[in-house]
């Protein structure tokens, strides 16, 4: 079985704290193929969770952070709220969006740099 970014952090998770799959049904409320299908990235990581799971496992900040790099690295899909930015900002995400499949990595790099020299 291939597990998401967000499947390995998770199962690491219930390791270290000694659960299984079991206990994460609790807390989650939902069933525990639910969340294998999850973490497999068969089904999408359900929005509540990350709350849930830093509640329950009392996660620092660093773990915080962590998790949402898996969640963000473990998703299909993304999704862009467009009614308050400018017309340049969604010029740019389109086109982004359109040339995104043909970036090789030396320019995805050089995006991503400059991406974050501006935040």
């Amino acid at each position: 079985m291939r597990y998401t970014e967000f499947g390995e952090y998770f199962k690491i998770l219930r390791i270290k704290h000694q659960e299984v799959l079991m206990d994460a049904k609790k807390f989650l409320g939902v069933s525990c193929a639910f969340i294998s299908s999850v973490e497999c990235g068969k089904r999408p990581i359900p929005e509540d969770w990350f709350s849930k799971i830093v509640n329950h496992y009392r996660l620092t900040d660093l773990e915080q952070d962590e998790l949402k790099d898996a969640i963000d690295k473990s998703k299909k899909f993304l999704k862009l709220d467009m009614e308050s930015v400018t017309n340049v900002q969604k010029d740019l995400a389109i086109q982004f969006q359109r040339s995104f499949d043909g970036l090789d990595e030396k320019k995805a790099k050089e995006i991503l740099d400059i991406i974050k020299r501006n935040q």
